[in-house]
Order: C-alpha cells, then structure tokens, then sequence
C-alpha cells in the first residue's frame, strides 16, 4: 500500500487515540504543598512520539477556540471538529462537584494510593506527579468550590507536566483483558458436564407458595443490642422462626444498608429459617453519606476488626439469651465486605508476605479489581485474634466476595465449615476468576460450592426498596448487569438449598452441581472437581489465544 494512503489512516487513527486518551487521563484527576509556580508545558507520549504542548496557550484556547497559535494550532489540526469540542468542554469541565467528599477521598489510605501510583501516568521534571497532584487539587478546593481541569494544570508547581498515554491505553488494555478473560472463563464454562438443574425445595425458583404467603407480611423484629466496643447499640433486625436449628446472620457489604438487603431476609424468613439482619456502624449507608457531606474519611479494611466484633457479639448474645431463641448453629452471609468479615469471623488470617504481594498487585493503578485496595491495608489494620464463635458456624454464604491477595495459596482449606461462593460474570470489583475461583479451589470441602451467575454484577444482590429513600450512587447497567431481580431469584433459591442440605446433614441432600435457568438468568453450581475441571479448561482455552493474540503494546513505564 503506498506511503500516501498509510499516513492519512495512521493519522486518522492517532488522531481519534489520542484524544479520547488524552479525556481520559485529565479525567483521573478527580480521583485524587501549595504551588510555587504554574506549569507552562504540557508533553504527552503516545506511540514513541513526543506531542509537546504549551499550557498557557492551551488555558488561553480552552477561553477562547478561536485563538490558536504555534505548536498548539499544529496539534489541534490532528483533532476533528468533534474531538476539538469534546477536549475544549473537558478542560473547562469541573473536576470536583463536591468538595468536602474530595477532600475526605484524598485524605484517606485509598485516595494517597491511587495519588502515589498515578506517577505511571502523570509527572513532571523532578518525577511522579500523583501527590502533587493531590496536594495542588486539595489547595485549591480551600479556595474555590470547583476545579476545572485546566486549572489545575495550570496550578501544578512545576514547569513541565508530562501525561503518558501509553500508559493509560495499557491501563485500558487491563480493562478489555479482564472482560476478555471473564467471557474466556464463561466460554470454557458453558462446556462443562453440568446437568440441567431443578428445585430441590417445595417451591418454585423466588416464588413463594399459598402454605407460605402468610408470613409475606410480618415484619421484622427491631432490635438494639448493646455491646462493649461501641459507644451505641447494634441495630438489628430479626427474623425468628420457632424450633429452628440454623439461623442466618446477613450482612450488608462496604457502604451497604440493611434496606438494601432486606428482600434477602424477608425471603429467607418465608422459606422457614430465622434471620438476623446486621447493620454496622462506621462503613454502612450512613458512613458514605457522611463522606460525601464532608464529616469522615471514607470507610475502608480499617472497618473490619469492629466488623468482626459486631459478628461475635452478635453470636454471643443469640446463645447466651440477650436476643430471642433463633437456633443451636449459624450460617454467616455476607456481601462483597460483609462475605470477608464472615471469612475472617471463621478464623481465617491472612497468609504471611501480604505486604510483598501488595507491592506487587499495586504497581499499577488499582482500577480493575478494586477489592486490592481493601486487602492491601489489611497489614495496616490490627485484626482481632482468632476467637471461636460462641456457637457452631453451619456454613458461610459470601455474594461477590474476596479474598485472593490474603489467602493465595491455601484459599478456604482453613475452614471446617462447608461455602457457597456467589460471583456475577460481570464482575469487575471482585473479578470471579481471581476472587472467588482461586479461592475456592483449594477447599476440599465435598459440601462448598462456587456458584457463576451469568450477566451479574458486583451490585445485583442490591435491591433498592420501593418507596423507600433514593439510593447515595445510581449505577447504570453495565455496572449493573441483567435485571438484578431475576439474579436475586436465582441468589434465593440457590442460598436456600444449600442451607437447607446443610440443616439435613448428609451429602446426598447438598446442593448439587447444575446447570440452573430462571427467567432468562443462568447459574452454574460447581463442586471442587468441577472447579478443578473449570480452570483447567480456561487455561487450556487460554493457552490457544495467546498463540495468536496481537502484541500487547509499549509498556506504561
């Protein structure tokens, strides 16, 4: 093909990359020593190529498109009208909307390290530009309620600013790879020998029966329990059945409320087991209102040891009689952080060498499995030393939990108590392959089962009550997933046959391995072998690729 028609394409092609890399870079400073000197240049690196860039001038276009001179008019002729226009409305666009929630983000353990890895991004002549860029963004929110983009440019205390797209098209390769991966998985999934399954309870899939619609309108039992590490009593909510072996202490994840998990317990009630439903101070729906208002830090790992003292005082009170009879053994479920409590409220602890893994995990920014963030400050968080619950632990439920960089080699096989292991093929906070899979792996439990719902999310337990307040976050649907109702069915109907072999005591009444599809939904429930039998397949589908996948591009660093 000759040169003259080569050039226009690879212009084209650079032109498009390089502006919506460019947005995207600018726009991971609202993720994040007052200034000495405004920044005059901008260098942006993209293929081997230098693209450099006078920021005065630039600050002076996105005032007035009109006026364009020198290297700058140069550069904005690779753009098309449309990029022109979406890059002059990203430098004026607020990078803040509410500044106390910003200030508090970037005080928190989180924020310094996300700041500290955006060095792989963003520097300047003397190096990484991630705490600068804090450091300048919170100077000028003490001043102003509102930051644009090029003003905090402008802002940084140095004279050269350099963006690597580079890096940022990798960090968006991390992206396409992990959905990628996840569809692979799905894939060699779908090949397994699963039979299709059926209920084994008298009741269809998350509907209930005439016997049964009698309790549809009971409503919890509102419960202050006073106990000794906090200031105030738990809430709880409790749902007591008489003469019930197995009750269920339910939790609500990072930020979560009991409202939201409420439907979980009501129906679980229905189907004839007890319920306590755990609402814990300090990281629920309240915490994050309060961040976003400007009053605390947000709520991360630091939370867990009060987490795993709600839990045990919890337990203690239902055998010692400071809650009403609900059963002789628990079963602990939890969603996202609320599944983890319940792995560390077992007695897991985290692996020796988790500082020396987190290194690893952290060198770039965090942004595709978030839930390193959490497990990298756990050598940061004083953990309550293992302590037997004051009853027997039935089993434990984890929806979309975690635990990959804390247990990487022995996974479950530390605990007595059988687990069902929920994740959503949609995953991108807890990846399922990573996450739950490689957890689960390990455990030889003949009763533990790994569960992939196909089309759900990190958020699809959530279910927002109607009439009730407005949800803190709207999500769209591709954090989302499928319709989180129809994923709940399956979630009930699922969870309510596991306890239910586990009430019954022997192998042959256990959940089995199956193929389950309601209302569009499909879940597959996996045993160890079955599992073993997953991942072997995933790498073999993988091995296949990696023979003809294209070359992964120039490195971030």
């Amino acid at each position: 093909m000759p040169a003259s028609v080569v050039e226009p394409t690879r212009l084209r092609r650079r032109r498009a990359l390089t502006s919506s890399l460019l947005a995207g870079v600018l726009s991971l400073g609202s993720l994040l020593a007052p200034p000495l000197r405004a920044a005059e240049q901008l260098d942006i690196h993209l293929e081997g190529l230098d693209l450099p860039l006078n920021l005065v001038e630039l600050e002076r276009w996105s005032r007035d498109p009109s006026t364009r001179a020198g290297e700058l008019a140069v550069w904005l002729n690779l753009l098309d009208p449309q990029s022109q226009q979406q890059l002059h409305q990203l430098l004026n666009a607020p990078l803040v909307r509410e500044r106390s929630f910003t200030q508090q983000m970037m005080r928190s353990w989180a924020g310094q390290r996300v700041a500290e890895e955006l060095g792989v991004l963003i520097s300047t002549e003397n190096g990484n530009a991630g705490p600068l860029v804090l450091s300048t963004l919170n100077t000028l929110l003490k001043e102003q309620r509102q930051v644009t983009v090029i003003e905090l440019m402008r802002a940084l205390p140095a004279q050269q600013l350099t963006i690597n797209l580079d890096g940022l098209q990798l960090l968006a390769r991390g992206w396409q790879q992990q959905l990628f991966d996840q569809e692979l998985a799905l894939k060699a999934l779908q090949t397994l020998p699963l039979p299709q399954g059926t209920p084994l309870l008298p009741l269809s899939d998350g509907v209930l029966l005439d016997q049964q619609s009698s309790a549809a309108d009971q409503a919890p039992q509102r419960w202050r329990l006073p106990v000794p590490h906090r200031q105030q009593p738990l809430a709880l909510e409790l749902w007591p059945v008489p003469d019930a072996k197995t009750w269920v202490l339910l939790m609500p994840g990072l930020g979560g409320s009991t409202d939201q998990l409420r439907w979980l317990a009501q129906a679980l009630h229905e189907r004839d087991w007890p319920v306590v439903l755990l609402d814990h101070p300090g990281s629920n729906e309240l915490a994050v209102r309060e961040l976003v208002q400007g009053r605390r830090l947000p709520p991360g790992a630091e939370t867990l040891p009060g987490r795993v003292q709600d839990l045990q005082a919890v337990v203690a009170a239902a055998q010692t009689g400071g809650l009403p009879q609900l059963g002789q053994r628990v079963v602990l479920m939890g969603h996202s952080l609320a599944g983890l409590t319940s792995l560390l409220a077992a007695g897991l602890r985290p692996e020796p060498g988790l500082q020396r893994r987190c290194k690893r995990s952290l060198a770039d920014l965090p942004l595709i499995n978030l839930s390193r963030l959490l497990q990298c400050q756990l050598p940061e968080v004083p953990l309550p030393p293992v302590k037997p619950l004051a009853q027997p632990i039935a089993g434990v439920v984890t929806l979309n939990g975690f635990g990959s960089l804390l247990w990487p080699h022995r996974g479950l096989r530390g605990l007595e108590s059988p687990v069902l292991m929920v994740g959503g093929s949609l995953d991108l906070i807890t990846p399922p392959l990573s996450e739950q899979l490689h957890l689960f792996l390990p455990d030889p439990n003949p009763r533990s089962r790994l569960v992939l719902l196909e089309g759900a999310s990190h958020f699809s337990p959530v279910r927002m009550q109607a009439g009730g307040e407005a949800p803190l976050f709207k999500f769209g649907e591709e954090w989302v997933g499928v319709d989180p109702a129809r994923v709940q069915n399956l979630i009930l109907s699922l969870s309510s046959e596991f306890l239910w072999g586990l009430d019954q005591g022997g192998l042959k009444r256990d959940l089995p391995p199956q193929r389950r599809h309601v209302g569009g939904v499909s879940a597959y429930v996996l045993d160890h072998d079955l599992a073993k039998l997953w991942q072997e397949r995933i790498e073999v589908r993988t091995s296949r690729v990696d023979r003809v996948a294209p070359p992964a591009g120039p490195p971030a660093r």
